[in-house]
């Protein structure tokens, strides 16, 4: 298998110090649409929140840096005004490396890096190197393991090195989502971890799970049952570990298993009376992750478990052409210059691809580069005419954050959030 590197020294990103130059200061209606504006101070409170939430259930947390893929939104999820952590979740090797480059490592904001999929053989080395840049500074890369010959791999990459070392890996759950992961109880459960017990290259730090599910949510009760679901299945995955531990004569280098669990709307559900709900003896320590918080979007909204003032992104966008009569029983639409790119095309529940701040408009249709404002009723007070820039709250806020070259941070506390105080760069690629 040929061995891959992270080409981070192609990637150049924009220049932070020319864009803030250029842009701070400014009012939203200079900017070029479509344009993704992130309300520092909602990302704040919502950062707080969940360290809030983490703290009430009485675990360690560990946040999710795939939405915004920022130095400024990382610091802000490590360190609230309600707690701090230093433990991360990344969804790329290029955000991995971003974080050690930028210094996160180096003063102390991150100390814990999980990859947070599946290791690919091709990716092993670049791994491993990661690993020896971020211990200079006390840092560790954890790993996801779901497959055997995921463990050989790192054997073959260990053998080559003059001091081998063990991997710290949490072992990857399938509550039943289908997404990534084994199923504790099942004969593959059973083989997987006996080959990562017999590893030399292998030190089993936990079980991770990951409840995609519960984004289909609409209550605190539904979001409860997902998150003691999740719970179960990672606390079924530990004890099998710990009894085929005892087996095979092994003992664990991590007497504590980690239950690593969560997803935003099962995080927002975490509070000590979901914790007293739990019906089973833990066999570890609960471990709380999340993603999408910071941001919020509609597919968060829909859950119930938030509400719009939560939400700390929205695009920009400015209408181009108006067709009066033309949609369902004779209601107007528009077009809108941002289609999607700009929003993705996930939808969500409520039935759209985004929803207008303010109004009834809905973005109802797209194509790649525009999107059609669309609404069921009439547009009583809220004509929209050619050259008017409206404000849309899209479905999915990880995807929509991956199309942009920068955000446009406002703040609430400045001129009402109307004007430009800051420039985050996401860091693009993999």
């Amino acid at each position: 298998m040929h061995q891959t590197e992270t080409p981070f020294d192609f990637a150049t990103l924009p220049s932070k110090s020319k864009l803030v130059g250029h842009f701070v200061g400014k009012g939203l209606d200079e900017l070029r649409t479509p344009a993704m504006i992130i309300n520092r101070k909602v990302f704040a409170a919502n950062c707080a929140a969940m360290h809030s939430k983490a703290r009430e259930w009485g675990t360690a947390f560990r946040g999710h840096l795939k939405t915004h893929k920022t130095v400024e939104g990382t610091r802000l999820q490590m360190i609230s005004t309600a707690d701090k952590t230093n433990a991360v979740v990344v969804s790329t090797l290029m955000e991995a490396w971003e974080v050690a480059r930028n210094g996160l490592f180096k003063d102390g904001t991150v100390k814990d890096l999980l990859y947070g999929l599946p290791v690919a053989p091709n990716k092993v080395d670049d791994l491993s190197s990661l690993w020896d840049d971020v211990a200079q500074d006390g840092g560790i890369v954890r790993l996801l393991i779901d497959h055997p010959d995921q463990i050989k791999f790192l054997e073959e990459c260990e053998s080559r090195r003059q001091t081998p070392r063990k991997w710290s890996v949490f072992v990857k759950i399938d509550g039943g989502q289908k997404r990534a992961g084994v199923s504790p109880g099942t004969s593959t459960f059973e083989n997987l971890v006996k080959a990562l017990l017999a590893s030399p290259a292998i030190s089993i730090y936990g079980c991770y799970a990951h409840a995609g599910n519960a984004y289909a949510s609409t209550s605190l009760d539904q979001a409860s049952s997902f998150l003691s679901a999740e719970v179960e299945s990672v606390n079924a995955g530990a004890e099998l570990i710990m009894k085929i531990a005892s087996a095979m004569g092994v003992e664990l280098d991590n007497q504590s298993l980690v239950l690593s669990v969560g997803s935003t709307p099962t995080a927002h559900a975490a509070s000590a009376e979901t914790k007293a709900k739990l019906s089973s003896l833990l066999h570890g320590t609960l471990e709380l992750h999340a993603g999408n918080y910071p941001m919020l979007d509609l597919q968060q909204e829909h859950t119930n478990l938030i509400d719009r003032s939560k939400v700390a992104q929205r695009v920009r966008v400015t209408v181009v052409s108006c067709y009066p009569g033309r949609g369902v029983n004779g209601t107007d639409e528009v077009l809108v210059d941002g289609g999607a790119i700009a929003f993705s095309k996930d939808t969500g529940p409520s039935g759209s691809f985004g929803e207008v701040i303010g109004t009834k408009w809905k973005l109802g249709r797209i194509s790649q580069e525009h999107g059609t404002l669309t609404r069921e009723g009439p547009a009583e007070n809220e004509e929209l005419k050619v050259g008017d820039e409206v404000e849309i709250i899209g479905q999915h806020a990880c995807l929509i954050a991956a199309a942009y070259p920068w955000y446009y941070v406002v703040d609430s506390d400045v001129n009402e959030g109307q004007e430009v105080v800051d420039i985050w760069i996401p860091w693009k690629g993999w």
